[in-house]
């Protein structure tokens, strides 16, 4: 249901039925759609329902004058959907809320306007992975000050998983071996390059090449990792590794031993630190966030292969037992081993 107000404009009405539109027909576990009050769901007998839900916030998470259209909403989904991933459960049905300026619903001569582009890479992105937009609501953002107005993006997301079966944070056990898909760092160094040249990135397609942008959620590696019970826990890397894996330590009661000798950094990672824009390339991968990859932890008498679904598999330490809370992960390079802080992305930095 995308709902409207008793008085809604002719504009409101009309942008509603375009989304419903390209929203397509109901299908699947999703009986009823936009276009009634409530959205009706059926879900298999077999299966869990799992629920998340996500803000992107122009000035926090994107800027207009960086950032295309397209990629903010591709990266709206792909937030919700590397959630889902992380459980193990493939989508079901999206809810999307958007509070606009109303200039960016308007057409300028017979190019699309931003939330046109916005939703090409919304569904470009569901499509790929088969989700229902199955409704939301619409508003026009007020202003902030000096005739300025913002973007706000919340997106919910329904997955299913087998019965039981979802991954959590809270089961990994003592020797457990830690893993990561892909590659670490790149989103980063993507935002460090994108706040040096925000042109160099106006025309850039959905693809690998572009981890920051078009962020790609690693469901298929989720859900074979439930399907075989491969994974004690899970949780995927948003907020940086150093963040994520202490959450899943906090979860689980225990603390990480990670070898930084054989993170997986990405190329771009790399090529910033080399440019001088960043201290290190192996900070980015500790620290930078937003790369999306899943971070689980297996048992030592499980084979976990070297590629799940085409995406590489890198084991990068070990659970261990807690002794200090602390001091939650340990960092080893070398002999030298020191204690590794959480370093990434917070929403409420503590006073100082």
């Amino acid at each position: 249901m995308m709902k409207r107000a008793t008085k809604s404009s002719s504009a409101e009405l009309s942008l509603i039925s375009a989304i419903r539109g390209r929203a397509g027909a109901a299908r699947g576990e999703l009986r009823m759609g936009i276009g009634d009050d409530c959205a009706i769901l059926r879900p298999r007998a077999d299966e869990d329902i799992v629920v998340t839900t996500d803000l992107s916030l122009e000035r926090v998470h994107f800027r207009r004058e960086w950032h295309p259209a397209e990629s903010v909403g591709h990266r709206c989904l792909a937030r919700g959907l590397s959630d889902l991933a992380a459980m193990g459960a493939r989508p079901v049905a999206a809810f999307l809320s958007l509070a606009l300026p109303g200039e960016l619903t308007r057409k300028r001569g017979r190019g699309a306007n931003w939330m046109d582009r916005f939703l090409d890479g919304f569904f470009r992105l569901a499509e790929l992975h088969n989700v229902s937009l199955a409704g939301g609501d619409l508003a026009q953002s007020p202003e902030v000050g000096d005739g300025v107005s913002l973007v706000t993006a919340d997106i919910i997301l329904l997955g299913a998983v087998v019965r039981g079966r979802a991954m959590l944070r809270s089961g990994a056990r003592v020797g457990d071996r830690i893993y990561v898909t892909g590659s670490l760092g790149g989103a980063a160094a993507e935002l460090l390059a994108l706040e040096r040249n925000p042109q160099r990135f106006q025309r850039a397609h959905a693809n690998a090449e572009h981890p920051h942008l078009y962020p790609r959620p690693r469901l298929d590696v989720g859900r074979k990792l439930v399907a075989n019970k491969m994974a004690t826990a899970a949780i995927d890397i948003s907020d940086g590794l150093s963040t994520d894996l202490t959450h899943l330590c906090e979860e689980s009661g225990l603390a990480a031993e990670v070898d930084a000798a054989v993170l997986p950094i990405h190329l771009m990672a790399v090529l910033a630190e080399k440019a001088g824009w960043t201290r290190s390339a192996e900070a980015l991968a500790l620290h930078g966030g937003e790369d999306y990859e899943l971070l689980f932890t297996a048992p030592p008498s499980v084979s976990v292969p070297r590629s799940i679904s085409g995406v590489p598999i890198h084991a990068i330490g070990r659970m261990v037992a807690m002794h200090d809370r602390k001091a939650l992960i340990t960092l080893r390079s070398g002999r030298r081993r020191e204690a590794l802080e959480p370093g990434g992305w917070q929403h409420f930095h503590p006073q100082r």
